[in-house]
């Protein structure tokens, strides 16, 4: 049986000219999906309901979120920026949420297959979105044993999902999952959110928002191999989408080389959102772009 697909992204408005280049690309490139879905928060609906269509189609917070989970105005917020309150988390910022967000969607779809698509990537080449299944096992990218740095975040990340899925230690994966382009199976992250609230006695998004050193690509790898041995899933460590994480921003024949470079099975590649850029010089490069 042929399984359906979606493809998310997660975006909000000072990404939005970003945004419009991946949802661009997207058209131009991408098939063997259903839908495409932006997640946005309601302020900026508007913006975003520009880039509807027949296969996108935008979703609130309001959607997803529990009614406790409470956005403070923005004139209260410091510096304005986005903060979220509640009685069951920790105060979280637009991040986390986000994250939250893209869990919080497979509860809210029907596809069996979940793409995740940051607005700071561009398709570069033809993609046909079944090929993330080798039948009914869905791709899982992971890095072995890789980028647990004692510098970074990815053990503290690590250690929070090994607390929040109730994980001994000894048998926490040592993996890493942080990638773009992440394939889920939409129903696996039904059953890891429900795994947290029996484990916890508490809903789901509580457990993971009591820390805000968390990671949801961390949590479902760590789901999928320590709880599920890996079942429902295939494992590879081949990206779809490099990217470009650090300043400088790189200079046209810098990101030309970088598109270049891309090896057979690469159809994408990113540029960090807070990397200076102009939008409408990288949609020029990319869309000008002719792969090998």
């Amino acid at each position: 049986m042929t399984k359906t697909n979606a493809i998310i992204t997660a975006s909000y408005a000072p990404d939005f000219e970003r945004c419009k280049i991946l949802c661009e690309s997207m058209d131009r490139y991408a098939t063997g999906y259903e839908c495409h879905y932006i997640l946005v928060d309601v302020p900026d609906l508007a913006l975003f309901k520009q880039l509807e269509g027949p296969k996108r189609k935008i979703i609130t917070d309001k959607q997803l979120l529990p009614w406790w989970l409470y956005r403070v105005p923005k004139l209260l917020s410091p510096n304005g920026r986005r903060v979220w309150v509640s009685p069951l988390t920790v105060p979280l910022h637009g991040w986390h949420v986000q994250q939250i967000k893209r869990i919080a969607v497979a509860f809210l779809l029907t596809e069996d297959a979940l793409l995740y698509c940051d607005s700071d990537t561009v398709f570069v080449k033809p993609f046909n979105v079944q090929d993330i299944w080798h039948g009914d096992a869905l791709r899982l990218w992971r890095e072995e044993k890789g980028a647990l740095f004692a510098e970074s975040d990815h053990l503290q990340w690590k250690a929070h999902a090994g607390r929040a899925l109730s994980i001994p230690e000894a048998e926490q994966s040592e993996h890493n999952y942080v990638c773009t382009f992440l394939s889920w199976n939409r129903q696996t992250v039904i059953d890891m959110c429900d795994h947290m609230a029996t484990k916890h006695g508490r809903p789901w998004i509580s457990v993971i928002g009591a820390n805000r050193k968390f990671s949801e690509c961390m949590l479902y790898g760590a789901y999928v191999d320590s709880i599920l041995k890996g079942a429902g899933h295939w494992g590879t460590d081949v990206m779809l989408c490099p990217m470009c994480w650090f300043d400088p921003a790189p200079s046209d024949e810098e990101l030309i080389k970088f598109m270049n470079d891309l090896t057979q099975e690469q159809v994408a590649f990113g540029v960090q959102s807070f990397i200076p850029m102009d939008p409408q010089k990288f949609r020029e490069l990319t869309s000008g772009y002719k792969p090998n």
